[in-house]
């Protein structure tokens, strides 16, 4: 933990621009827990994507973060998937503000702003579902990192474990060390979170971003070769702690 502590602080010296999604206290790495809602909207095809995304930049995101919501980011699929998937990620500060955000639609000024999004007739549908997880960050990590400076790959893992202890015992094998080794080498999280609500349960959520894809690749086999994370890696109490890894690779709007 000394040594996540200081590399946090390195960032904030410089080594991280810190903008809007940062807050001092993820320096401190104390007080509540984070949580971060995922939501995956499936676009119909043959709608006006702009509108939707256009909803969600101007809308959506600033009339969240007026309730007090403190991440919002837009990502799209990398390659042309079909149909296209448009990922939301929304941080909130803890659950009283998650909460308070479910009541959006009672807001004055939401509902003033989302006039036109609203007023679309079925004809004019911009998706078919959206679907959301909502996540627990870790105690390792209970605050949300800024992406690197140029980041243009943004990688969203999914880690299912055989049973609730399996993914116990994952998640205490990042807080206890793995954390730090994605840090050494280069695996720049955003964060990580368990899922409390949501598919593929059980399971934990988290997201890293690179510059580029020569960076992810480079920087996995730094992490792959790392002695600390072979000697966790080993260790009996962390066996069997993942049984299946869906990822996706994305890229910001």
């Amino acid at each position: 933990m000394k040594r996540r502590k200081f590399m946090y602080a390195a960032m904030a010296a410089g080594a991280l621009p810190m903008t809007t999604m940062a807050t001092p206290s993820v320096l401190e790495m104390e007080g509540e827990k984070e949580l971060y809602e995922i939501r995956t909207y499936e676009v119909k095809f043959g709608s006006k994507q702009q509108l939707l995304k256009d909803y969600l930049n101007q809308v959506l995101g600033p009339s969240l973060k007026s309730l007090g919501a403190n991440h919002f980011m837009i990502l799209t699929e990398m390659g042309n998937s079909d149909p296209t998937q448009l990922y939301v990620i929304i941080g909130y500060p803890n659950g009283a503000t998650f909460l308070k955000a479910q009541n959006l639609q009672n807001d004055a000024a939401y509902k003033t702003a989302a006039a036109e999004y609203n007023a679309l007739t079925p004809d004019q549908t911009l998706y078919n579902r959206f679907t959301s997880s909502l996540l627990l960050a870790f105690d390792g990590m209970p605050k949300m990192m800024d992406p690197i400076a140029g980041a243009s790959l943004f990688e969203l893992r999914t880690y299912e474990g055989y049973s609730e202890d399996a993914v116990r015992r994952k998640i205490k094998m990042f807080n206890e060390g793995e954390i730090d080794i994605f840090l050494e080498t280069g695996l720049h999280p955003v964060f990580f979170g368990e899922m409390i609500i949501g598919p593929y349960r059980p399971c934990l959520t988290y997201m890293i971003n690179f510059k580029d894809m020569e960076e992810h690749d480079a920087n996995w086999k730094k992490f792959s070769a790392n002695p600390d994370w072979k000697a966790m890696s080993g260790m009996e109490e962390y066996a069997n702690t993942v049984s299946n890894i869906r990822k996706v690779f994305l890229k910001p709007l």
